[in-house]
């Protein structure tokens, strides 16, 4: 159908303000907030690891520090793996999938713990064996657990809820958390037991899962710089200053004042510089005259 008179817009189309359409935060300022939210979670997760290390007799809270936050890639990651680790591949609620996060603590860890529920002091066995037993996946999943909660709440400032296990795997490259390729950032936390093993707890997403987690963050504002205000332009020109001119400022004492009789005359002395000011302020000096 063609139309007989030219279509005219009824009003002035909307226009989004450029903090509406700003670009979402890239990789160099997401890192500081990864790494913001990494201190956090190696706060909370210190006591929480306490049942998993032998119970909480006085000196037996570990120590947990989260290392600088890093950029990388699986491939990166791989290269630095063991054949046996504890790989667990969470998921951070939100959008039409859960998006993934990794992370992964070597077997030893979980074998000393292991050790440690059934009574032990706390001992790997070395060689480490080339796969979990039985009782070391029910650890990795109270581990999981622990991890998912707390991390959680980190990665939200405890708004959010705990990630949600997806899937794990001794092997790294059989669990295929990422594409080789895909950028990711990655952070590990040192964890210090009470008898004196450590251990490193890695933690890798990809920057698409990073970006959903800080994208919508504040920003802080760009200064805006302006120019001093004119005095002689409008509307400064125009307010109405009272001025005082204090010609004497002088001490006398209660007697002389409590002695004061009409036609007395105070011999003042006026100041070469007499002060002007303006709301209590001191403005200018000048001299009294006729100039």
């Amino acid at each position: 159908m063609k139309p007989e008179r030219a279509l005219v817009a009824e009003r002035i189309a909307a226009q989004h303000c450029p903090e509406l359409v700003r670009a979402a935060p890239g990789p160099d300022e997401l890192m500081p907030l990864l790494q913001r939210a990494a201190e956090r979670f190696a706060r909370t997760l210190a006591p929480a690891l306490v049942p998993l290390l032998g119970g909480g007799a006085p000196g037996k809270v570990p120590t947990v520090k989260a290392q600088a936050a890093r950029k990388g890639d699986l491939s990166e990651l791989l290269m630095f793996s063991p054949d046996l680790a504890a790989n667990s591949l969470l998921g951070v609620p939100g959008g039409a999938a859960p998006l993934p996060l990794l992370i992964a603590l070597d077997a030893a860890a979980i074998l000393r713990m292991v050790d440690r529920t059934f009574g032990g002091r706390g001992e790997a066995p070395s060689p480490l064996p080339d796969r979990f037993p039985g009782s070391a996946d029910l650890m990795i999943q109270r581990f999981e657990g622990v991890i998912a909660q707390h991390l959680g709440a980190a990665l939200s400032a405890g708004k959010g809820d705990p990630l949600q296990p997806l899937r794990r795997d001794s092997s790294l490259v059989a669990l295929e958390p990422f594409a080789r390729d895909e950028p990711l950032a990655a952070i590990e936390f040192d964890v210090g037991e009470p008898g004196g093993d450590s251990w490193l707890l890695t933690l890798a997403l990809p920057f698409t899962t990073l970006s959903a987690l800080f994208g919508a963050a504040p920003r802080p504002a760009r200064a805006v710089y302006h120019e001093p205000a004119d005095p002689h332009s409008e509307p400064f020109s125009g307010v109405p200053l009272q001025l005082t001119a204090l010609l004497v400022d002088m001490l006398m004492p209660m007697a002389v004042v409590a002695a004061l009789q009409p036609g007395m005359v105070l011999p003042v002395a006026v100041a070469r510089q007499v002060p002007l000011k303006a709301a209590g302020l001191t403005i200018a000096t000048g001299t009294v005259g006729a100039a």
